[in-house]
């Protein structure tokens, strides 16, 4: 109906390259994440969850269509991290490429020593599609996706016979432990926790050398790659991703990112990479760090020179392919105190959008809670440098501001933290009510243990109570809203995009449609008198 075949096959196939390579060292993973996401990043977020609606393979469309491959197989965009992996091998002599996961059962089977793969969800126990799994009893679609790619036979009949190996890594990593049948299912080599740009060079020699492998490789955040140490990457990545800086000060303590060191990328290098997404045809940039506004801030206090020089240089090239722009994520308290001092998002925005290609950009940002008592508990810096007793109204300035300046968020909160009441519950489903006038889509998430709490219990579908679902609906009336406004203001323009539009006006009419009836599935029973 939609007359894209392209990117609609379920699971991968199996495709031999029409000039292959010598390559030892593969690194891929799943379709999910090897995609443009139509050149919207935040879109690729849909396959955290099931497919809702529509069949299937036009969900997958949805969120990752297949990227398109060069004659070797090579996926024209691939994800940022596995960019970083693929650079670092590189620059250490290594036959080493990001594979199309349509391409790696042929290379694995023809000469590659080592399959390296990385993901941010494999089985989809992290937030937000644990709590679409929860709600809907349905496996989201990145679970289904990663395990067709690792299941593949090619894989583990190259892992008999030839003695291929099996490097596991990325922010999911922990997920190989918290359930142990995976590797049963899947004996993998080695499991690398942490920032992994050092230690894959070395894991890289061993495989060569014929060596044995540790079970697992553990990076601390004392010995996290300094910026020399970060390679630069040498490919366009997903979405046109450029990481500006590693590390948060914050300290939350359901976040693992705030354990490791607060480093800046110096300017240059990051035009390098602007130029490297662009002249390799990705038709956006989104900078990425764990907070974009702290770039050459004082701690926890933007400062509005440097993000203005940073967005000037970035702009530069925006105008000159005609490129979109967003930011990954942003600190609420950081987006307040920036415009309070310094005017430093209206100055970037004014930089950034010209009305017409860039008539707004997007960021994901982070509600948690609107309770103070239970931020005091969990976050006590994420309000900073404002009191923490400050952060709801810390939360609605900040939307205000973004919603002055053109850029909308996708905010996010989370159900279950420890220690959490109803009372603070009812905290957060006012501070969403009082959200109402800005453009944003807002998102529950269901605790995972994490951090500094990975020791705590991770919240289940027992533990839903009639408040967890009055916040879930407030939400979601919320996002329906403003969703169908966003498509209005412009989101997904041209007739190239009228496929993509038609889609997901059908599923926010879905949605729209369904949320009531699903709130009334999830209300548990009062107990009888």
């Amino acid at each position: 109906m939609l007359g894209l075949p392209a990117g609609l096959r379920p699971g991968h196939a199996r495709r031999r390259p029409r000039e292959p390579l010598r390559v030892d060292f593969v690194i891929s993973t799943d379709r999910c994440l090897v995609s443009h996401h139509h050149g919207r990043v935040f879109l690729g977020f849909a396959a955290t969850g099931p497919a809702l609606g529509v069949p299937e393979r036009v969900w997958r469309w949805i969120a990752c269509p297949a990227p398109g491959v060069d004659r070797h197989g090579r996926p024209r965009f691939a994800p940022y991290g596995l960019r970083k992996i693929e650079a670092a091998l590189q620059e250490a002599g290594f036959e080493a490429h990001v594979i199309d996961p349509d391409y790696v059962g042929y290379y694995v089977t023809h000469g590659a020593r080592a399959l390296l793969v990385g993901h941010h969800d494999f089985f989809a126990f992290g937030p937000p599609s644990n709590e679409w799994w929860l709600i809907t009893g349905r496996e989201p679609v990145n679970r289904r996706s990663f395990i067709s790619f690792i299941s593949m036979p090619e894989i583990w009949e190259a892992k008999r016979r030839r003695g291929l190996r099996v490097i596991v890594g990325g922010p999911a990593v922990w997920q190989w432990e918290a359930w142990p049948e995976a590797r049963r299912r899947w004996p993998v080599d080695t499991l690398v926790e942490g920032e992994a740009e050092k230690v894959v060079v070395e894991l890289a020699e061993r495989v060569l050398e014929g060596g044995e492998l540790p079970a697992k490789v553990v990076v601390p955040p004392g010995e996290s790659p300094a910026i020399e140490e970060i390679p630069e990457i040498r490919a366009p990545a997903s979405g046109g991703l450029v990481e500006i800086m590693r590390g948060c000060p914050r300290g939350c303590k359901f976040c693992s990112v705030t354990l490791r060191p607060l480093r800046f990328m110096p300017l240059e290098r990051i035009e390098r990479e602007v130029l490297v997404n662009l002249r390799g045809g990705s038709g956006t940039i989104t900078l990425h760090s764990e907070d974009v506004l702290l770039y050459g801030a004082d701690v926890v206090r933007p400062r509005a020179e440097p993000l203005v020089r940073l967005h000037e240089t970035v702009a530069r090239h925006l105008e000159r392919f005609e490129a979109g722009f967003s930011w990954s994520h942003a600190s609420l308290a950081a987006v307040k105190y920036a415009e309070e001092h310094g005017r430093a998002v209206s100055r970037i925005a004014e930089i950034i959008l010209d009305g017409d290609v860039r008539r707004f950009f997007g960021v994901e940002v982070g509600i948690e809670t609107g309770s103070p008592r239970l931020a005091a508990r969990i976050m006590p810096a994420k309000a900073a440098p404002y009191r923490v007793e400050e952060w709801p109204q810390v939360v609605e300035d900040a939307f205000s501001i973004l919603a002055d300046n053109n850029i909308i968020p996708a905010a996010t909160f989370i159900l279950g933290l420890p220690g959490e009441t109803e009372e603070d519950v009812y905290k957060t489903i006012d501070l969403i009510e009082r959200l109402k006038p800005y453009p944003s889509l807002i998102v529950p998430m269901f605790f995972v243990p994490m951090g500094a709490l990975r020791d705590a219990e991770a919240f289940r579908r027992s533990h839903l109570k009639p408040y967890h679902v009055e916040a879930m609906l407030a939400a979601a009336r919320h996002t329906i809203r403003w969703a169908r406004r966003i498509m209005e203001m412009g989101y997904l323009r041209g007739p190239h995009a009228a496929p993509l539009r038609l889609a997901l006006a059908a599923f926010i009419h879905y949605a729209e449609r369904k949320i009531e009836a699903a709130a009334r599935q999830l209300t548990p029973e009062a107990p009888a008198a």
